[in-house]
């Protein structure tokens, strides 16, 4: 059953249709929060098309109903957007969608999304988080340029192409993970991060724009940091991207000042998931025992040792295998 909101609300938007699929064209009402009727005139209201939210900055709520599979260009493009709710009926989110949504905060795409066009959220200065579903297997060109209050990023692992500037200028960046389904990277990809210091790639060398990692100096230019990658994979060269490279390894990290518990002596180990590592354990500093061989269910493992009493003093170190 379709259901549409009174007739008194729907006079804030303008509609085509074509074909008994409804796009809104134009929102003309007086801004604050805006809710999207799932129908009108009996037909369901499908797409929010071109520029239909373009320099509505009065505008700084949406809610997008479940019967809307795409989000145009432009759609919400200057808004003066707060928060978007956008469902897992949206399956396309345009070209420059959110373009210059300064205001918006934090964004949630949904699994049900599979194509995020060019430029999609660039200049969205505001946004500080975002969460890139599984369903995306490319993130394109400048999609996220000139986020600057981005801090965070979780690129997921079924994404293989991260394209042109995808990136470029989200200087609030301090750290990103490639994962390893990652096998091409768009030249400058993250141009200009200037607060970023740390790429850790977990799979083979990715190429850029289809040609040697090694041989680029655009993906991290404007910042100064490392690359690190994992041991026993292939492709990697002295320098990636513009920065030198160097083995990803596990390291042991203080969990509460290193304090012993009644479960014994422990430590955090700080790796990434699905990687083993061995933790070994010596009285002398030169004679080393493996204690334990594990692969890691997260980034973040506790070891804990309960044997540390019967020794008058014990060191430990980790390795990969």
């Amino acid at each position: 059953m379709l259901l549409a909101l009174p007739i008194a609300a729907q006079a804030q938007f303008t509609f085509t249709t074509n074909n008994g699929a409804v796009t809104i064209t134009k929102y003309t009402g007086s801004g604050g929060t805006v809710i999207i009727p799932s129908a009108t005139n009996g037909y369901p209201v499908t797409a929010i098309g071109t520029a239909a939210f373009f320099l509505k900055t009065a505008v700084t709520n949406v809610t997008i109903p479940n019967s809307v599979t795409t989000i145009g260009t432009n759609a919400f493009g200057a808004s003066g957007l707060t928060s978007v709710t956008i469902p897992n009926s949206v399956t396309n989110i345009g070209f420059e969608a959110f373009y210059g949504c300064s205001s918006l905060t934090s964004v949630t795409i949904p699994n049900s999304i599979t194509t995020i066009g060019d430029y999609a959220f660039t200049d969205c200065s505001g946004l500080t988080s975002v969460t890139i579903p599984n369903s995306i297997t490319t993130i394109g060109n400048y999609t996220f340029t000139a986020c600057f209050g981005l801090t965070s990023v979780t690129i997921p692992n079924n994404v293989t192409t991260i394209g042109d500037g995808a990136f470029q200028g989200c200087s609030g960046l301090t750290s990103v993970t490639i994962p390893n389904s990652v096998t091409n990277i768009g030249i400058g990809a993250f141009n200009g991060c200037s607060g970023l210091t740390k790429a850790y790639f977990q799979g083979n060398a990715p190429t850029v724009n289809g040609g040697t990692g090694s041989a680029d100096n655009t993906v991290f230019s404007g910042e100064t940091g490392t690359v690190y990658y994992l041991p026993g994979i292939t492709g990697w060269g002295s320098t990636f991207g513009g920065w030198p490279t160097a083995q990803w390894l596990p390291q042991a990290q203080s969990a509460g000042g290193l304090n012993s518990n009644t479960n014994g002596f422990g430590f955090n180990i700080n790796w990434t998931s699905g990687q083993t590592v061995v933790v070994l354990a010596s009285t002398d500093l030169q004679n080393w025992t493996p204690v334990i061989t594990n692969t890691l269910s997260s980034d973040t493992n506790y070891f804990s040792d309960s044997q540390w009493t019967n020794y008058p003093q014990r060191f430990y170190r980790v390795r990969s295998p």
